[in-house]
């Protein structure tokens, strides 16, 4: 059938589900609301601007500066980078200025000056009015114990805590008459509560502007709407206007990362254009596990880049089970200015039919293109390159204005995207879809290890992996897992290994085919055994069944699941021009639907749009813009003119890059880019190159690329390394630096690993020091990369790395490329 996506596994025994659009229910505005995190940054540059910026978030919950909750994350340190990405506004955890979980109660006394001191520092921040104050936290668990069933208990209770609340609020409009407050901010819903509070606040002049509890179980995929319901029921009653509503604690471990759980979340949320909040259950800075390192996408991060992308309106979706816990759920949009319909689901495996009704003829016309996109798991610390599409087919609106685009063999644990547009002249390209096969470990032949069950419904708080369960204790020296595979091809084919590594430095086993001499790898540190990451690998394979082993190297590793992917070229994408983020007033052109399907973006003076361009690895790309005339690429602060068609040779840092296009009068259909990132023509020193200085100094280390790092650096005016760089041509330059280390501050909370940053000053030449945050890598033999741009004359440089006062990150080596090769 055409628009099908290729067959990933057995079809279900029942016919497809069906998931249903309507183009003509509009719901409102998109508000992208539930885009949030909890402790989603860290420090400015964790997670990067490039990261950052794309998703478009609207509300994000973070401590009160210097708050002893937590050892990063302060509401105003992250601000400049929170606000300089497009970031809507901050809610500061005010209790979170306690250093104990939960807080230690010692009594409103104690509180009322840390409120105060709050409270001083945001109303003199020239961007008080983004941020919100959110006085108590959970207080139906803590302080003040409101969930009692005990009525007489309860309401002793509950005056308790509403004079505290009437007390602060005071408290806060005292020094900031403006302030926005929120609150109950309950653990979970409690009409009982509710009913109460929203009578006292509103006879007492003490009302929240922004009304708030968290949803945190599986159960609340389930209740939520009851609960909304419930509560506008009860505003209704109480004779107050519907108040904002963020939910600024959402989600489990079991759904952070997985794009087929959180689309269920984002889609309640959407529909009833409530905010949220995602929970923080591990480490701050990643955006409560949707970015890896700083800058590297992975699965959840591409979900939540779709969800970005929504414009227009959201219109009504009927899934086939509504308010169901782990089921097929989604949200869709229609943008009339644009003529674009986009549909996000996810939540079940098998088989559906998307039914999209009510198509308006006068937008699309008699015939539409659906390109269909998968969004995978690849784990919290699994990079996730750009979504393949999976088709792009032309269908025809049918004399009721319903269009259906099946979905074959989805992914439980995926999401996927629809976007219609008009179909116009022309065929639109198929997608190369490459063979691919996942095998589960816990279903290989296992030797010295052992199954074990994590994130499911009934441990919602477990880690999320594949089809629930792992394998680990891979301890002794006889452990190993033999998957049994089948490749329809000779050929070589891309190996993807879901692991997890708490080992405490680099971990290794021993890959094998069929009792072959095994090969070494290598699998860098996680967070912990479960929190999962992704290794990729290359293997050659004969036509037929294989056996591919994973027997125990140094250290232990767990085993979650393997991909197999046939590699068929050398990896490219197509990022479409109109989906891209705009600025100015670009038109869409889509009287031919040739290429990649969906039209063309006409940009002329004052235009510009802004691609995100994944990256496996630091290095040089082909790119090439599919346009009608030549345009201008802005990258890392260096801007390149093209030809149309004309391949340019561009340094991409690993994972996201954003790439500005602008230009005088030209249609733009996509920006290619492909290529493995060669490091041909990039400028590469050791550690042991640079001239260190103030105790500063060269330590052994096997796991540093020729046997030695920098360490100790920093700490001191002194202390500094120097390195020397000839560059071949003045310009800018992408300066990757490879670093290490593992500061941590354990303020003993039971599940939140509390990692800290790092700082350098950077100088290059005699310019001005720039301050760059080095992300914590779980371990100090780990190394991962920075790149930051800079410029250099042609010739001798100086780049010199030091930090007055602290450490700065150990320095494996460093890299330069320039951003035009």
């Amino acid at each position: 059938m055409a628009g099908t996506l290729p067959a990933a596994g057995p079809a279900a025994a029942a016919g497809p589900q069906r998931l249903t659009v309507d183009l003509a229910a509009s719901e409102g505005p998109v508000t992208l609301g539930a885009n949030g995190a909890l402790y989603g940054l860290s420090d400015d540059g964790v997670p990067s601007d490039a990261a950052l910026e794309p998703l478009k978030i609207t509300s994000i919950s973070q401590k009160p500066e210097g708050g002893a909750q937590h050892p990063n994350g302060d509401a105003l340190t992250i601000s400049q980078s929170f606000f300089r990405n497009g970031g809507g506004e901050i809610n500061v955890m005010m209790q979170d200025i306690y250093a104990k979980w939960p807080y230690e109660d010692l009594g409103i006394d104690d509180y009322l000056p840390k409120v105060d001191k709050i409270v001083e520092q945001v109303a003199a921040d020239p961007n008080s009015d983004r941020f919100v104050y959110i006085p108590f936290n959970e207080p139906d668990q803590i302080w003040y114990h409101l969930g009692v069933s005990d009525q007489a208990t309860y309401e002793k209770n509950r005056d308790r805590f509403f004079q505290d609340w009437k007390t602060v609020y005071h408290r806060i409009r005292a020094i900031d008459p403006d302030a926005r407050i929120a609150g109950p901010n309950e653990a979970a819903y409690h009409t009982r509560l509710l009913r109460d509070f929203l009578a006292f606040a509103k006879r007492e002049n003490v009302l929240p502007q922004i009304m708030t509890w968290h949803e945190l179980g599986p159960g609340s995929l389930r209740d939520f709407q009851a609960h909304y319901d419930n509560y506008r029921t009860l505003e209704r009653k109480a004779g107050i206007a519907p108040l904002k509503i963020n939910i600024d604690e959402y989600a489990n471990r079991r759904d952070l990362s997985v794009p087929g759980q959180l689309v269920q979340w984002v889609s309640m949320f959407e529909r009833n254009k409530v905010y949220a909040n995602a929970a923080y259950w591990d480490a701050a800075g990643n955006l409560s596990g949707h970015v890896v390192r700083s800058n590297i996408p992975n699965g959840g991060w591409w979900f939540f880049r779709w969800y970005a992308g929504l414009t227009g309106d959201t219109v009504k979706v009927t899934p086939p089970q509504p308010h169901t816990v782990d089921t097929l759920q989604g949200l869709a949009s229609l943008d009339r200015s644009r003529r674009q319909a986009q549909v996000l689901l996810g939540g079940s495996a098998g088989d559906s039919d998307v039914v999209v009704r009510k198509v308006p003829r006068s937008l699309f016309g008699r015939t539409v293109t659906a390109t269909v996109a998968e969004a995978a798991w690849s784990g919290y610390e699994g990079q996730h390159a750009a979504p393949r599409v999976l088709a792009r087919t032309k269908l025809t609106v049918a004399s009721d204005g319903t269009v259906t685009v099946p979905l074959r063999g989805m992914h439980k644990m995926s999401a996927y995207r629809i976007v219609l547009t008009p179909g116009g002249s022309g065929t639109p390209a198929a997608p190369a879809v490459p063979w691919s096969a996942s095998y589960e470990a816990e279903d290989a032949a296992i030797t010295g290890g052992r199954v074990y069950t994590q994130g499911t419904v009934s441990n919602a708080n477990g880690y999320a992996a594949s089809g629930t369960k792992d394998v680990g204790s891979l301890n002794t020296p006889s452990s190993k897992v033999d998957f049994t595979v089948t490749v329809p091809e000779t050929g070589t084919y891309d190996l993807a290994i879901l692991y997890g590594n708490q080992s405490g430095a680099p971990a290794t086993q021993r890959l094998s085919i069929d009792g072959g001499e095994p090969v070494t790898v290598t699998y860098p540190s996680t967070e912990n055994w479960t929190y999962r990451a992704k290794r990729d690998v290359t293997v050659r394979l004969p036509a037929g069944p294989h056996v591919l082993t994973l027997a125990k190297g140094d250290a232990e590793v767990t085993l979650d699941r393997i991909d197999l992917t046939a590699r068929t070229g050398e990896p490219s994408t197509s990022y479409e021009a109109t989906l891209a983020d705009i600025s100015g007033r670009p038109s869409y052109d889509y009287s031919s639907s040739t290429g990649v399907g969906t039209g063309a973006l006409v940009l002329r003076g004052g235009d510009k749009a802004v691609f995100d361009v994944y990256a496996p690895r630091d290095g040089y790309y082909t790119v090439v813009p599919r346009a009608s005339a030549a345009v201008r690429i802005a990258l890392h602060g260096e801007t390149v003119t093209a030809a149309p068609g004309r391949p340019l040779r561009l340094y991409l840092v690993a994972g996201n890059n954003r790439a500005a296009m602008t230009a005088g009068h030209t249609a733009v259909r996509s920006l290619d880019v492909s290529g493995g990132g060669s490091t041909a023509g990039t400028l590469s020193y050791e550690g042991a190159t640079a001239t260190l200085a103030g105790g500063a100094r060269l330590v052994e280390s096997a796991y540093a690329s020729a046997g030695s790092y920098i360490g100790r650096l920093g700490n001191s005016a002194d202390s500094t390394a120097e390195f020397t760089v000839d560059a071949p041509r003045s310009g800018r330059y992408l300066l990757v630096v490879h670093y290490a280390h593992n500061d941590r501050r354990d303020n003993g909370h039971a599940y939140n690993t509390d990692i800290m940053s790092r700082t350098a000053d950077i100088t290059v030449g005699s310019g001005a020091p720039r301050k760059v945050t080095f992300k914590n890598t779980w371990s100090w033999d780990d190394y991962w990369t920075l790149g930051v741009p800079v410029d250099l004359k042609k010739g001798s440089n100086k780049v010199t790395f030091g930090n007055a006062t602290a450490w700065a990150p150990d320095i494996d080596r460093i890299e330069l490329g320039r951003v035009v090769g």
